[in-house]
C-alpha cells in the first residue's frame, strides 16, 4: 500500500471534518440572524449540518462508479452514531432521554431504516425512490419543527446556551452576514474536496487490502464522516446537554437516508445498485439498530451505562466482523 493513499485518505478526512464544522458554525449562525430559534437551529440545520460529509462522499463516490461506497457509508454512519457515539456517550455517563421530539425522531429513523431496506430490496435506489424519501425528509423537517414548540423550558433553554441568538446589533452589521456567509460558502468548497481525496484515498486503501467497496463504506468511511456527529455528541455529554446530543444523533441519522441518500439517488441519472451483501446482512443490520433504540429508550426514559456498554460492544464485535470475516 503506497503512502500516498494513506495520506489522501488522512488528508482528506481532516479537511471534510473542518470543513463541515466551518460551515455548521457559518448556517448555525445565519439561522440565528434569520431569527430562527435555538432549538430548530439544533434540530434542523445542525443535524443537516453534520450530514453533509455523507453527502460529500457519496455524490463523489457515484461520480467515480463506486456506489457501495455510498449506500455502505449511509448504512455504516447510523450504525456507528447508535451502537458507538451514542453507546459511548450513555458509556461514559447515564443518557436521559426527556424531549418530546426525540419520540417523535425515534419513530422516523425506526422507519426510514425499514423503508431503506425495502427500496433496497430489488437491488437497487432508482430515481422514484431518491423522490420519495427527499419528500419525506422534508415531511419529517415541518413535523420537528412544529413539535419543537411544545419542547419543556429546560429543553429550550439547553438549545438557547448552545446555539445563542443574535443580538439586534449582530441583524443589523453586514459584516457579520458577510463573515458566516463566507464561512458558509468556504465550509462547502473544503467539504466537497475534502469527500474527493477521502474517496479517493479510501479506494486505493481498499484495493490493496482486496475489501470491497461495501466494507471500505462501512467502516473506514463511515467512522470518518461520524467525526461532526462525535464531536458534537462528545461536547454536548461534558456540557451536560445531553438533549443536544440525542437529537442530534437521532436527527442526523434520519437526515442521512431521507435528504442524503434521497438527493444522492435523485442526481445520479443512473440507479445505485445495492450489492448483496448490504442487502442482506448491513442494511437489515441498520434497520435492526434503529429497532432496538425503542425498547432502549421507552423503558424508563434513560439510556444507561450498562446499555451504552453494550452498544459499544456490538459496533465493535461488528467492526471485527467487517475487517477479518468479511
Amino acid at each position: 500500500m503506497s503512502l500516498s493513499a494513506v495520506l489522501t485518505f488522512l488528508f482528506g478526512l481532516i479537511v471534510i471534518t473542518v470543513g463541515a464544522e466551518i460551515l455548521l458554525k457559518g448556517a448555525s449562525k445565519i439561522a440565528s440572524l434569520l431569527n430562527i430559534r435555538p432549538i430548530v437551529i439544533g434540530l434542523t440545520v445542525v443535524s443537516i449540518g453534520t450530514s453533509l460529509p455523507e453527502l460529500a462522499v457519496g455524490l463523489t463516490a457515484l461520480g467515480e462508479g463506486t456506489g457501495d461506497i455510498a449506500v455502505g457509508n449511509i448504512a455504516g454512519t447510523n450504525i456507528v452514531n447508535i451502537l458507538f457515539i451514542l453507546g459511548l456517550s450513555a458509556a461514559i455517563r447515564p443518557l436521559p432521554v426527556q424531549m418530546k421530539s426525540i419520540k417523535t425522531e425515534l419513530y422516523a429513523m425506526i422507519f426510514a431504516a425499514v423503508l431503506l431496506l425495502l427500496l433496497s430490496l430489488d437491488g437497487k435506489l432508482n430515481l422514484w425512490d431518491g423522490i420519495l424519501m427527499f419528500v419525506l425528509g422534508i415531511i419529517y423537517l415541518i413535523i420537528i419543527v412544529r413539535t419543537s414548540k411544545n419542547e419543556s423550558p429546560k429543553v429550550q433553554k439547553d438549545f438557547q446556551v448552545e446555539f445563542e441568538p443574535s443580538t439586534s446589533k449582530e441583524k443589523t452589521d453586514y459584516k457579520v452576514w458577510v463573515w458566516n456567509f463566507m464561512l458558509l460558502f468556504c465550509g462547502i468548497i473544503a467539504t466537497i474536496y475534502g469527500a474527493e481525496k477521502l474517496v479517493a484515498g479510501a479506494v486505493n486503501i481498499a484495493k490493496h487490502f482486496g475489501m470491497s467497496d461495501a466494507v471500505i463504506g462501512l467502516t473506514i468511511i463511515a467512522i470518518g464522516t461520524s467525526a461532526p456527529e462525535l464531536a458534537t455528541t462528545i461536547v454536548g455529554t461534558i456540557r451536560n446537554e445531553r438533549d443536544v446530543a440525542v437529537g442530534n444523533l437521532l436527527g442526523s441519522s434520519i437526515i442521512n437516508i431521507f435528504i442524503v441518500l434521497g438527493v444522492t439517488t435523485i442526481f445520479i441519472p443512473n440507479s445505485i445498485t445495492v450489492s448483496k451483501s448490504l442487502l442482506w446482512f448491513d442494511l437489515p443490520l441498520a434497520a435492526f439498530v434503529a429497532i432496538i433504540c425503542y425498547p432502549v429508550f421507552r423503558s424508563d426514559q434513560i439510556v444507561s451505562r450498562k446499555e451504552g456498554i453494550a452498544f459499544v460492544l456490538m459496533y465493535l464485535t461488528y467492526l471485527s466482523y467487517l475487517l477479518f470475516f468479511r
